[in-house]
């Protein structure tokens, strides 16, 4: 992407410019040798648990622990995933960012494409122990492909189908294994006057409606970008892919039109762990907010998202939270001990069981839930029924712009207005348009 497409996008690249002059939030050298001993880092974590509260009340110890072993100290803030785009956005420009962060990996390539960033080249990867500890499908979201990345696999996250055994169980009916079954089931189990629905979706987050609109149209064996980079949003195969999520709501009726005034999944887990819904489609850490709310492991089922009857058995993107070190950080050795640590065996056993994450390493079982068949589907789902969003600068111009115009064909519905293909069509020509515009395509 050119410097001239960065300015044009309202997004993370438009931000490149800003980036030769900044200095990270810590204050300290590195000193101290090979790991950076009696340096301060600024480091920001993403909300993984309950509450930000929550992330403090895990992290606190853990950092510690890293301090006593390093003598390095870790000044810590969580940030919310509404807020935490903005703040990196904000970071690159003003220099007032951390030295090491938490991203969604599905930003890794346009955050890359910014230069803001430590890359980890083969010291850097050697640092933080190796690139063969990592599960390669997690290392591949790490940023564009071909190039050293600028982000490691911290926590893995994969989507799968939530049922509730007994609302199943009372309606004679078998965990779904296509979308048609998944639909008659839902139809089953609508009962509107009672606000009972055979589905929760958070359907007003963009953030989740493109996830939805990438593995709907993937499914369909569509492509959101070309390979030379440029959106292709508006194809048959997406197209439908979207109409057929958007129909849960508008013609199969399976779903609360109040949805479309969820604008994040918490909502719609929420309403399926107090038994309003019977269906959820949610990331794994989805356990700790089913269990907060009084729902027993064992009270639910998981299969992997169904594909429609001869469609690509693709059930999730390859999600989850990488980690990554902001290239001006006075403090690089330490930096990259952290990174270390953060993602070394024990570590990751230590944080995956409350932050309900799947293991990012090489050879490690899943200790998030206390459910082994649960465990296994999301393991399974992860590695074999998984496709990477699309590795291209823009990405998260496809994430913003293809999800904003979903929400708002989820609102037309919600308000009693129809939905064509076309009309959705329309609406990702525009999309396709925006980013075609921002980048210089």
């Amino acid at each position: 992407m050119t410097r001239r497409a960065f300015l044009a996008a309202a997004s993370i690249s438009a931000l490149a410019l800003g980036v030769t002059a900044c200095s990270s939030g810590s204050t300290t050298s590195s000193g101290g040798g090979a790991t950076g001993a009696g340096a301060t880092l600024t480091y920001w974590a993403s909300n993984q648990g309950t509450s930000l509260d929550n992330d403090k009340q895990v992290l606190t110890p853990v950092l510690n622990a890293f301090t006593k072993q390093t003598g390095v100290k870790v000044n810590l803030e969580v940030i919310g995933w509404n807020d935490l785009q903005t703040r990196i956005q904000t970071a690159i420009t003003s220099g007032s960012g951390p030295d090491v962060l938490n991203i969604g990996n599905t930003w890794a390539s346009s955050l890359q494409a910014t230069g803001a960033f430590l890359p980890y080249d083969s010291a850097a990867m050697t640092a933080i122990g190796g690139k063969d500890k990592f599960v390669k499908a997690a290392l591949d979201t790490g940023g564009m492909a071909g190039q050293d990345p600028t982000s490691v696999p911290l926590y893995g996250l994969a989507y799968g189908l939530y049922y509730n055994k007994a609302m199943f169980k009372a309606a004679g009916l078998n965990p779904p294994t296509t979308w048609e079954d998944m639909v008659a089931a839902a139809k089953k189990l609508t009962v509107p006057a009672k606000q009972r629905y055979g589905f929760s979706l958070a359907a007003g987050s963009y953030t989740e409606n493109v996830h939805f609109a990438f593995i709907n149209g993937s499914q369909n064996g569509g492509e959101w970008f070309d390979a030379a980079g440029k959106p292709t949003f508006t194809s048959d195969q997406n197209v439908q892919g979207v109409l057929r999520y958007l129909d849960l709501m508008q013609t199969d009726k399976v779903v609360n039109p109040s949805n479309a005034q969820y604008d994040n999944g918490t909502k719609a887990v929420n309403d399926f762990a107090s038994g309003k819904v019977a269906m959820i489609l949610n990331q794994n850490n989805a356990d700790n907010s089913i269990v907060s709310n009084g729902m027993k492991s064992s009270e639910y089922g998981v299969v992997p998202f169904p594909s429609p009857s001869g469609g690509q058995k693709i059930a999730t993107f390859i999600a989850g939270i990488n980690l990554s070190v902001m290239k001006t950080t006075k403090s690089k050795d330490a930096a990259l001990s952290f990174v270390k640590y953060m993602t070394s065996a024990e570590t990751q056993k230590t944080l995956d069981k409350p932050f309900a994450a799947l293991p990012v390493l090489q050879g490690e079982t899943p200790v998030f839930t206390d459910n082994s068949v649960e465990a296994k589907t999301f393991q399974d789902i992860y590695a074999t029924m998984s496709k990477p969003l699309p590795l291209v600068a823009a990405e998260d111009q496809f994430e913003s712009t293809v999800g904003k115009a979903m929400s708002a064909l989820f609102a037309k519905v919600a308000t009693g207005g129809t939905v064509s293909a076309a009309d959705v069509k329309s609406a990702l020509k525009d999309a396709q348009d925006q980013v075609t515009a921002a980048t210089g395509g």
